[in-house]
């Protein structure tokens, strides 16, 4: 199908989500804490003033909990919103400064990199936990060692739906149900551009989920 090339050809290399970073390297997240028929939510590249604050007042309705992997120049530009998504009782990931690709960096260029994003986290939310380091475009490199160095777990993702190019809210609707398996760690966007079909979709999907005997649950820690 169309949708699964485009995940395949953006940078998203979806087998290197979950395989180690190397033999004796820290794994990459891509299940639940608790397995079984349960799902994780997780939403990068924000946040976006257009559709964030739709996306948590969804996330507070339905009482579900979801991983924010924030991109450090979005953060910048708006902590506020990085101080709603802990008001919502989320979990944060930094997700880089600038969203550059970093699978060909050196670790101490990485590190560099890492830590000015989780300085301006805490600089909009002081002193909360970050969590999680997702790479952008899913391109590790040697990112996973240097994240765990730092104490964020590698997350990475068994399902990422292509909502970078929104192809309407019944299609990602679509591809979140006929793609999950258990325990799937479901990579989504609230940023930077328009993602309102994206808020949409997570709408009707969390009550219909639910229906259909799914719960609602955070990634695995190494």
């Amino acid at each position: 199908m169309r949708w699964r090339t485009v995940l395949l050809t953006t940078g998203l290399v979806l087998g290197l989500s979950s395989a180690p970073a190397s033999a004796d390297g820290p794994v990459i997240v891509d299940s639940t804490r608790h397995g079984g028929r349960t799902v994780a939510f997780t939403f990068d590249d924000g946040p976006n003033p257009a559709d964030t604050p739709r996306l948590l007042e969804v996330l507070r309705r339905h009482h579900v909990k979801a991983v924010f992997c924030l991109w450090g120049d979005y953060v910048e530009a708006n902590p506020q919103l990085v101080r709603k998504i802990v008001a919502g009782g989320h979990t944060l990931c930094n997700h880089s400064m600038h969203h550059d690709d970093m699978g060909q960096w050196t670790p101490e260029r990485i590190e560099a990199d890492l830590r000015q994003t989780s300085a301006a986290i805490h600089r909009a939310a002081p002193g909360v936990p970050i969590r999680y380091f997702r790479a952008p475009y899913g391109s590790w490199g040697q990112s996973p060692q240097v994240a765990a160095k730092l104490g964020m777990t590698p997350l990475g993702w068994k399902l990422a739906i292509g909502d970078w190019e929104p192809p309407g809210v019944d299609e990602l609707v679509r591809r979140v149900k006929e793609g999950l398996t258990d325990g799937a760690v479901v990579l989504m966007h609230d940023g930077p551009n328009e993602r309102g079909q994206t808020v949409d979709a997570v709408a009707r999907l969390i009550p219909e989920l639910r229906a259909d005997g799914w719960r609602f649950d955070r990634p695995a820690r190494r």
